[in-house]
């Protein structure tokens, strides 16, 4: 088999190299938005993206376990368990819970400034929400960048998956 042939078969990853993947963002737009929607839309937000996070928990566990049974068959329910566990974390910390929360004390902050300050032009019903969602694109990699780096010197060390 050539080496084009070969790409080519590459499997795509749908939870990461898709717009599948803009479902894991669902929440940090629900926070943005939070100001002026009802509290049960944020809490779809919050379950639209925790099933993007089962979702790609799933599937890195099937396709750890198809991988394994061909090459360690012995070890293949453990190195499941650890590769859905390692995604189920990330995913969790990196997806859900920092940038959620990031959002939701930018929007707070943006509408603390507009409650102390007299100035008419930033009192705008939609500036936090606008402030919000501009802000998504530049938490997104460092968040990234930081969850990798907490489980690389903790769990992914704990379990022997990482080493320095």
């Amino acid at each position: 088999m050539s080496k084009s042939t070969t790409e080519e078969i590459k499997e795509v990853d749908i939870y990461r190299e898709t717009p599948l993947r803009y479902l894991g963002y669902a929440n940090e737009v629900g926070e943005a938005f939070r100001c002026i929607v009802p509290n049960s839309i944020v809490n779809l937000s919050y379950l639209v993206a925790s099933g993007y996070v089962l979702g790609d928990t799933i599937n890195n566990g099937l396709k750890t376990y198809r991988k394994s049974e061909i090459e360690t068959p012995s070890n293949a329910a453990q190195n499941t368990l650890l590769a859905m566990t390692d995604t189920l974390l990330w995913q969790s910390f990196a997806s859900i819970l920092i940038p959620g929360f990031t959002i939701n004390r930018i929007c707070n902050a943006v509408q603390f400034v507009q409650r102390k300050s007299n100035i008419l032009a930033i009192k705008g019903r939609w500036i936090p929400t606008v402030i919000g969602l501009a802000v998504i694109p530049f938490i997104i990699h460092p968040i990234d960048c930081i969850v990798d780096e907490a489980m690389n010197v903790t769990y992914r060390q704990w379990i022997g998956h990482y080493e320095k």
